[in-house]
């Protein structure tokens, strides 16, 4: 580095602007036949320096992996050997050359040219221990790509996974579009919002936690297959699980029910697991997971009382309170009835088993409001959870399309917020007028794209999958 201030903000001035890297290191090491004694010109941070004599070596690392730069005394002369020389772990530069490969049988860049792109100001995390330190590889998330090329894969599968679900829908017939991330009210989940003021409104709104009733008004106004690819704010849990911050995709189609989103979803998971793995099969926390379709199907009231070893419909509310209290399950203010009881004893009972992807179909009434009656039932919804690695990755109904229950159920839900559930859904009338001039039978699923990555990418908290997770700050 330079030895003064002065000297090292000339050189930080002096940088140049661009630099053409027309090659990259993985196209030069998979074809190293095509490429042995011709010219490459490549740009990396350098990573590694080690010198012999009158020879330096410099490990360079580019966007899609790494390759040595040969330097040599009796190649590029003392003037530029010597500057070379003052080359640190860190700095960015390009390089020109002949590809060879040395003594030890390791592709290299035998470089005649080269410059100097970028001064690293701060050293690199020593090399032998690299970024260890679990929070700060997420507060310094730069740093972690850079030392660990593991996490670099985890986020190149991330943008592949979201091209591939993209190009999937696309090719049905599916249009993506953009709706309010700040909304006048919450809605399309059960979920605690955060708030935000409109200065020139005067009016106090909200980050969204669902674009669904957006997405309805679409479908209302006649585009037939919708879905968009966005981030949701929910002021709730940070686990392994869960992010106040995350991202989903939901998709809606005219004339179409739940069956038909469980196929869809079958399809695009297995065409995704197909295109990354060139398997239906991935690894997920030990375990094999097929995502060859069809997947397995189960009945979430019959799943439940299987598990608990009752018939959890005909036991009393106060009875079965008592056995899930007494199971250790602790139920907040408000959030203490049938409904609750049966998606608790689920996350114990039945949860915890579904490694392989289920969908868990046929919800009561009263935990669905935007769903419509189970045929044959209307005490169930048709709606289903879809599970894998025992997590749950989508929510799909065969959508409420009725004005009168929707708005029925909006007024239940605002009873419910009354008694303290602080998830409850506000009363949307402009939704409820909009789907007063009708509105198709409609099918719907939300995916959560984060946690389908922590699948895919075998990562059991959902940090090791967003780029820059929330994180309490530091004081000082």
């Amino acid at each position: 580095m330079a030895e003064s201030s002065s000297e090292l903000s000339n050189l930080l001035s002096s940088l140049p602007y661009s630099y053409d890297a027309s090659n990259n290191s993985k196209e030069i090491k998979d074809n190293y036949d095509g490429f042995a004694g011709k010219q490459v010109s490549v740009a990396g941070r350098i990573t590694a320096v080690r010198k012999s004599g009158k020879l330096l070596f410099a490990d360079l690392l580019d966007g899609v992996g790494k390759i040595q730069a040969y330097f040599d005394f009796a190649t590029i002369g003392e003037e530029k050997f010597n500057n070379a020389k003052k080359f640190n772990s860190g700095d960015i530069i390009g390089v020109k050359g002949e590809i060879f490969k040395t003594k030890a049988g390791e592709v290299s860049i035998k470089v005649t040219e080269y410059a100097l792109l970028s001064k690293a100001m701060r050293n690199l995390p020593d090399k032998w221990h690299g970024l260890q330190d679990v929070e700060m590889r997420y507060r310094q998330r730069h740093l972690d790509l850079i030392m660990n090329p593991e996490i670099k894969e985890v986020f190149r599968k991330r943008s592949i996974t979201l091209s591939l679900i993209r190009k999937f829908l696309d090719e049905r017939g599916f249009m993506e579009f953009e709706t309010p991330t700040i909304q006048p009210l919450y809605g399309g989940a059960d979920a605690q919002p955060f708030k935000v003021f409109v200065n020139t409104l005067n009016e106090e709104h909200y980050m969204r936690i669902s674009d669904e009733l957006y997405l309805k008004r679409l479908i209302i106004g006649g585009f037939e297959k919708v879905y968009e690819i966005y981030k949701a704010f929910r002021n709730e849990d940070i686990d392994s699980t869960h992010s106040p911050e995350f991202t989903i995709i939901e998709w809606y189609q005219a004339y179409a029910d739940y069956n038909e989103m469980m196929k869809l979803l079958e399809g695009l998971l297995q065409s995704i697991a197909k295109s990354i793995f060139n398997s239906t099969e991935i690894k997920y926390q030990n375990t094999t997971i097929s995502m060859k379709a069809p997947f397995n199907r189960i009945n979430y009231l019959d799943s439940i009382s299987k598990g608990a070893g009752m018939d959890v419909v005909k036991t009393s509310e106060a009875d079965l309170l008592k056995f899930a209290e007494e199971k250790g399950i602790r139920f907040e203010k408000g959030k203490r009835t049938r409904v609750h009881a049966y998606d608790k004893l689920f996350d114990l009972f039945v949860k915890p088993g579904l490694m392989q992807p289920t969908f868990v179909i046929d919800y009561p009434r009263e935990s669905s409001p935007l769903t419509r009656a189970k045929r044959g039932n209307p005490e169930l919804t048709e709606r289903f959870e879809f599970y894998a690695g025992a997590m749950e990755l989508a929510n799909s109904y065969s959508e409420l399309n009725n004005p009168v229950i929707q708005r029925e159920n909006f007024e239940y839900e605002t009873r419910k917020a009354k008694e303290g559930d602080k998830e409850a859904e506000p009363l949307d009338l402009d939704f409820v007028e909009a789907m007063e001039h009708g509105m198709p039978p409609t099918g719907g699923l939300g995916l959560g794209i984060d946690r389908l990555v922590m699948l895919l990418t075998d990562k059991p908290s959902i940090k090791e999958v967003i780029l820059f997770p929330m994180e309490k700050r530091l004081k000082g």
